[in-house]
């Protein structure tokens, strides 16, 4: 059920007639009142214009609705564009009955292309007549686009006032880089949790999930990350109080769950890498260590071919603001050993061995703290290519 798991909320996902393909390409989420909300989205200067509606729809953070389309992106599409996502959110608002800036709405495809709005609007009425309450799985499968799978999320959180359902889909599979990745995600609760808290919440996952994906590089103009809370169960959750950390911890779950699908479904990928820091002087250095080595392409490509060049992994961490002694870095790959001390070391032919698997994990220890972080990516492939050389034709 996933959007659609906790209590207070309802979702469809129809075919509009977007595509081509004549899959599904529109969804709709939608709490049954009021819901307490937050938002994430893209830092690309370049936004969409559903990006900056649903900005301002959140900013007083109430949501009632989140209307979704693939198929398109509506952004760089001027002026027109804006009045579209204005029209998507006017026509929701005006089928629930509810105020228009209560609607936020997000939108996925190719950029610089209007929306059919004819077609959205009567997919949009589609999508109300088909609300459900087990409608998440549907809703999930219309937001995606060069995705091969949806991605859904669910966490049950036993408190001693009740249980606290957390819920979330996801759509991405290209353009994964920080700043969030090309991902639309909307995560519901029935927790009963004040805005402010809900953002605090939010910004907390999202640092060490969907921020920490990145597999080629490339910010999205789309990027939304949305959480309402409908307070359906009744349990209160607030900074201070014993269910917060719980609280907070659930939602991290869900976020990470979601961000490992959308990597594991990246473009043409083969392996999932995973790019671990360890011994770092503080987090954030952690993070930029292990950020330069996941952009590396050079490295990328080696674990596409399963060679153990751990030349690249230094060349690639000498790159990053952070602090540490090049002769003191040790490197393994799914923990065989290829440089300690900052020269070679193990035997490469199991290093080779290690790099078979689909899963890699990369561990690299600075010696310079202790402090850790963990970068996703994927390898580079002619597969990722093949699909982004004639992406719009």
């Amino acid at each position: 059920m996933s959007v659609t798991a906790a209590a207070g909320f309802r979702a469809a996902g129809v075919t509009a007639g977007l595509k081509e393909s004549r899959r599904p390409d529109l969804a709709l989420v939608v709490a049954d009142g009021p819901a307490a909300a937050a938002g994430v989205f893209t830092r690309n200067r370049v936004q969409a214009a559903p990006v900056r509606l649903s900005r301002a729809a959140v900013a007083d953070g109430c949501l009632r609705a989140v209307v979704l389309n693939s198929g398109g992106a509506n952004a760089c599409t001027g002026a027109g564009g804006a009045q579209d996502a204005a029209a998507m959110a006017g026509a929701v608002g005006s089928a629930l009955g509810c105020a228009v800036d209560d609607v936020a709405v997000a939108s996925t495809g190719l950029i610089g292309v209007r929306l059919p709005m004819p077609t959205v609007l009567a997919g949009i009425a589609q999508a109300v007549a088909a609300l459900d309450r087990d409608g998440g799985g549907a809703a999930a499968t219309a937001i995606m686009t060069t995705d091969r799978v949806s991605k859904e999320s669910v966490a049950r959180l036993d408190f001693a006032a009740g249980v606290v359902t957390i819920g979330g889909m996801a759509k991405g599979a290209g353009m994964l880089a920080p700043a969030l990745a090309t991902m639309l995600v909307v995560v519901t609760t029935d927790a009963d949790v004040a805005a402010a808290h809900l953002d605090e919440a939010l910004r907390a996952a999202t640092a060490r999930t969907f921020d920490r994906v990145d597999g080629d590089g490339c910010m999205s103009t789309n990027d939304t990350v949305l959480l309402l809370a409908s307070g359906a169960s009744e349990v209160s959750v607030a900074p201070g109080t014993p269910t917060w950390s719980d609280f907070v911890a659930g939602l991290t779950a869900v976020c990470a769950d979601l961000a490992l699908q959308l990597v594991d479904d990246a473009e043409g990928a083969s392996k999932r890498i995973a790019v671990e820091v360890v011994g770092a002087y503080d987090e954030g250095q952690a993070v930029a260590a292990a950020r330069s080595v996941a952009r590396s392409a050079l490295l990328k490509c080696a674990v596409h071919g399963e060679d153990p060049n751990w030349g690249r992994v230094l060349a690639a961490l000498g790159t990053a603001d952070a602090d540490f002694e090049p002769d003191r870095v040790d490197v393994s790959f799914n923990g065989a050993p290829v440089c300690v001390g900052g020269v070679a070391a193990g035997d490469l032919a199991a290093a080779r061995v290690a790099l078979a698997p689909r899963e890699i994990t990369i561990t690299i220890d600075l010696h310079a703290g202790t402090s850790t972080a963990t970068v996703l990516t994927t390898d580079l492939t002619a597969a990722y290519v093949h699909e982004n050389s004639a992406y719009s034709t």
